[in-house]
């Protein structure tokens, strides 16, 4: 009898994984959706690149805020209940957007998009934690971020069809749709805990510390937020990620798109046929450098240099010279590799910094700094743009994107640096 129960569990934790990464969908598809219907958007709003810019950052500053009223959330409501009553907000949101007439509405639209969406990852990897051992929490986390790829795949490739053929606001009341259906998945199927449907825990070592097979002592939330910044290591990775994600936000999230129609004159489905690498790289990437960080280099420092020194080269190419479609391709799949897939690696250190009791105080602070980015990069590339005239075809100067071009191959420069700051935090390893 027990252990038909538990074989319940463990075939039921994967319908909740499968909501929850459905969920995570919507994270990525909103975080960039903007990219592909950009020149759309700035014609209808008849609006610049600062301003859209600005629109495109809200979404970010508002994740950013909510990631501690997250946790607490979570820890106190519960986060089933969490991620569903805020996915109510999201739908709100982007119907809204879809009908919005002008850019206050369409402000107010995102706003209420980034808090319901802000309340997803946190929560997931709390209920996860609970239906998946330890030793699993590597591999989720790596499954959830390949869905986020499915989700960049949605707000570029799949968006750029829907907009082309349908419209923007169609396309985005469909997504207000989808979202309205997984809220109601979310909330009849999704369990906090196995016990919640009279299962037993399927967690080996629960309430233990997986190092020491003791049991764990509780840290306070805000002795848990003094550790963390008191942690000289910890401001390395945090810089690192502020400029790695605004970098990723900033072009792959809004102005890749019109730079591809801009500067090499692309309709918006061939614009986003190719920023659909960017989805590609993080559903085979996450997993690749996940790999290459455990089994091959046994490092998570190394891993960073690595990454990040790809990201300066590529930069270097695109500076450099003019891309066939085909290096197009390739150049943004390998961009997604070094600048987005590598994310997972910035959880993993940061939790292996701390002690296990204040994982998801860590992680939650870490989670501040990359929507931080995003939210500063969007509008700051969008000014530089808009110094330069736009054309009679109401695109943007080639001149204009070169700028930023050098402004991101700089940033990267800066986040390389970060890199030998770091601390190497692979198990048993006794580098810095």
């Amino acid at each position: 009898m027990e252990a038909d129960r538990r074989r319940k569990a463990f075939v039921y934790r994967w319908l909740i994984f499968a909501i929850l990464a459905l969920a995570y969908v919507l994270v990525y598809f909103h975080r960039l959706s903007l990219s592909v219907v950009a020149k759309d958007l700035i014609e209808d709003f008849q609006t610049t690149a600062g301003m859209l810019g600005l629109l495109g950052s809200v979404y970010f500053y508002v994740y950013a805020i909510m990631q501690l009223p997250a946790g607490l959330l979570s820890d106190s409501v519960g986060p089933r209940k969490t991620v569903s009553y805020f996915l109510i907000l999201a739908f709100l949101g982007s119907v809204l957007f879809a009908l919005s007439q002008n850019l206050p509405m369409a402000f107010l639209a995102r706003i209420l998009v980034g808090v319901g969406i802000s309340m997803v990852f946190i929560p997931a990897m709390k209920i996860l934690s609970q239906w998946f051992a330890a030793h699993e929490f590597a591999l989720m986390t790596g499954l959830i971020q390949a869905a986020g790829g499915v989700g960049v795949l949605a707000g570029t490739g799949a968006l750029g069809w829907l907009a082309a053929h349908l419209g923007w606001r169609l396309s985005f009341g469909l997504i207000g749709a989808g979202t309205l259906v997984i809220l109601a998945l979310a909330w009849i199927f999704v369990r906090d805990r196995p016990e919640d449907k009279g299962w037993p825990s399927v967690l080996d070592l629960e309430h233990k510390d997986p190092q020491t097979n003791l049991p764990v002592h509780r840290i306070g939330l805000w002795d848990g937020v003094r550790m963390v910044v008191s942690e000289k290591y910890f401001w390395p990775v945090a810089l690192w990620f502020f400029l790695d994600c605004g970098i990723f936000f900033g072009f792959g999230g809004l102005w890749a798109g019109p730079y591809l129609m801009d500067v090499y004159g692309m309709s918006g489905p061939q614009a986003g046929a190719i920023l659909s690498m960017l989805a590609l790289g993080m559903i085979f990437g996450s997993p690749a450098i996940g790999l290459l960080s455990e089994k091959g280099l046994k490092s998570r420092k190394q891993v960073f240099i690595l990454c990040n020194g790809l990201l300066v080269v590529l930069f270097c190419v695109l500076v450099g010279c003019r891309l066939p479609r085909a290096g197009l391709f390739v150049w943004f799949f390998l961009f997604s590799i070094s600048c987005s897939a590598i994310v997972t690696i910035a959880f993993a250190t940061t939790k292996e910094l701390f002690p296990v009791q204040i994982a998801g105080t860590s992680v939650g602070m870490l989670n501040l700094f990359p929507f931080l980015g995003g939210a500063v990069f969007m509008p700051t590339l969008g000014r530089f743009l808009d110094l330069y005239k736009k054309t009679q075809l109401e695109g943007y100067l080639p001149e204009g994107y070169h700028i930023v071009l050098w402004v991101l191959l700089g940033t990267s420069v800066v986040s390389q640096g970060c890199t030998f700051w770091m601390k190497e935090t692979f198990p048993n390893s006794q580098r810095s």
